[in-house]
């Protein structure tokens, strides 16, 4: 691969200029749509972790999303400070141009989650599990069958930027291919090898020939049908969000209670060092109770992102054979590994085996349960043959809800479910809850 063609600047499903604004490249304005859109203002009302917290201090997606691009367009022009002196870089750009497109997939990492984050993904599959066993998917192919079986924010965010948001089929966001390339993390489907080796996947069914057009774009190696190596920036958002993932978790576990402050402490301290503990009174325990964490957060972070860069230069030639394996993290100094690798698991003891967690995530799975219960089968009404044509009462009422993301009068079912899926999966978490109150009879 080349970086000629990684950072290619065309847009999607738009004529290409080389006119651009001085002082506002192609790569900002990716930026720009990506802040300015609907999908990405209602992640602020999506679950990061704690499903339907009522502590306005814990992280949703949204300012999840805001401190990942934080850190990825520093990790960017870190990279791009490092390359732009190399044989073969493309004399147009800058290293903040790398920040930007670095920091525009970090924003957009996110942005096909469902209400409910991970645990809405897993509600989601678990219910077409069930649903399949009763013979409800039986107008749907295998490999479309596999889309929803295996239900995937990933995929559904670049259906989102492609296709959903602004030019509606028509390309979506339009933005740069250099951006959609770093924002794929998965580019193969859901039926394919790597799938059943990551239980992850970048695109549907219906985006399949999109991402054969990216990946044509940027010039990644295909390495199978519809199954290609990974854009090198991509290990850069991963790391990114990495960073943000671990750390962040632990300062809410600790805002709610769920874990020690002590303890995420002696997990930083091989980069802090032991953590200065200043005279106790009223007014330091208040204080440091809820400061002390985001006080050593910049840190730890700085440690971070400089390891992250420097391990990603020391890689440059198996990035671009589309070799490397594993994440970043993995290959960086011990100290990274260490830090990030006990952050992630006291996270999964502590904080996802937390009581408090169940029971949300039960309610949770009520509430998409209802949803799906009424919108599958009424949108696969829509394409089934029938001597009435007209759709029962029941039917009619929930695609009406469904307003623009109603399924067209003859579409398959394939494409019924996936307007169904870009109905729920866009939902706010609040959003679900209530209309899922409504669709149980709860008037108020």
């Amino acid at each position: 691969m080349t970086w000629q063609g990684l950072l290619a600047d065309q847009r999607f499903g738009k004529p290409y200029t080389q006119e651009h604004n001085k002082g506002r490249t192609p790569f900002h304005k990716d930026y720009d749509r990506l802040i300015f859109s609907s999908a990405f203002r209602r992640m602020g009302h999506k679950t990061q972790v704690h499903s339907l917290s009522h502590n306005d201090h814990v992280h949703n997606r949204l300012t999840h999303s805001l401190e990942v691009s934080s850190v990825g367009r520093s990790l960017g022009i870190q990279v791009g400070q490092s390359l732009q002196n190399q044989p073969h870089w493309p004399s147009w750009i800058e290293p903040h141009d790398l920040g930007a497109i670095v920091q525009s997939a970090c924003l957009a990492h996110d942005i096909g989650n469902p209400p409910f984050g991970h645990f809405g993904e897993s509600s989601i599959r678990h219910w077409f599990a069930s649903y399949a066993q009763q013979g409800g998917m039986t107008q749907l192919n295998l490999d479309e069958q596999s889309d929803l079986l295996n239900f995937e924010g990933n995929a559904q965010g670049l259906r989102t930027l492609t296709q959903l948001e602004y030019h509606q089929f028509n390309g979506g966001m339009r933005l740069t291919y250099a951006t959609l390339g770093s924002f794929v993390k998965y580019p193969w489907l859901s039926n394919s090898v790597q799938c059943e080796r990551k239980s992850k996947f970048g695109s549907l069914q219906s985006e399949k020939h999109i991402l054969a057009d990216i990946a044509d774009r940027v010039g990644l190696i295909q390495q199978g049908d519809f199954q290609w190596c990974r854009h090198p920036l991509v290990y850069l958002m991963e790391a990114a969000d990495d960073i943000c993932y671990a750390i962040i978790d632990l300062e809410d576990g600790v805002e709610l209670g769920i874990i020690d402050e002590q303890d995420v402490l002696e997990l930083l301290a091989p980069i802090t060092g032991p953590a200065e503990v200043p005279k106790r009174t009223a007014m330091v325990d208040a204080y440091y109770s809820t400061r002390r964490l985001a006080l050593l957060r910049g840190k730890v972070i700085d440690y971070l992102v400089q390891s992250a860069a420097q391990t990603f230069m020391q890689h440059i030639p198996a990035l671009l054979e589309g070799k490397l394996e594993g994440d970043l993290i993995s290959h960086c100094d011990p100290i990274t590994q260490k830090v990030i690798g006990d952050a992630k698991a006291l996270a999964k003891n502590r904080i996802f085996l937390a009581p408090e967690r169940h029971r949300t995530e039960l309610a949770a799975y009520s509430v998409l349960e209802k949803l799906l219960d009424g919108f599958v089968p009424a949108a696969l009404a829509i394409g089934e043959p029938s001597d009435d044509k007209r759709l029962s009462f029941k039917a009619e009422k929930h695609l009406a809800l469904m307003g623009a993301h109603r399924p067209e009068q003859g579409a398959t079912a394939y494409q019924a479910l996936c307007c169904t899926m870009d109905f729920i999966g866009g939902m706010t978490d609040n959003y679900a809850v209530d209309l899922a109150r409504q669709l149980s009879g709860e008037m108020k």
